[in-house]
C-alpha cells in the first residue's frame, strides 16, 4: 500500500523534526524573542549535522551555539566584527 507507506514516511519526518526542535530549545536565552529564537533555531538546526560533537567531547556544539549567537546578533542588532562606521 503505497498510501500507509507515505503516511508513515511522513509521521517519521514529523517526528524528527520535533525531536531536533525540543533539542534546540534547551539553548533558547531568556532574553530571546519569539521572531529571534526561531530564527536562530532554524539556523542551529539548519547546520547542526556539520557541528555534531565527535566521540571525544571537541565541542563542535558550542562553537555552533556561539557562531548562532553571533549570527542573531548581527542579525537583529547590528553588530558587526568592525564596529561602528
Amino acid at each position: 500500500m503505497v498510501g500507509g507507506e507515505a503516511a508513515a514516511a511522513v509521521e517519521e519526518l514529523v517526528s524528527g523534526v520535533r525531536q531536533a526542535a525540543d533539542f534546540a530549545e534547551q539553548f533558547r536565552s531568556y532574553s530571546e524573542t519569539e521572531k529571534q529564537w526561531k530564527a536562530r533555531m532554524e539556523f542551529i538546526l539548519r547546520h547542526l549535522p556539520d557541528y555534531r560533537d565527535p566521540p571525544d567531547g571537541g565541542g563542535r556544539l558550542d562553537q555552533l551555539l556561539s557562531l548562532s549567537m553571533v549570527w542573531a546578533n548581527h542579525l537583529f542588532l547590528g553588530c558587526s566584527l568592525l564596529g561602528p562606521e
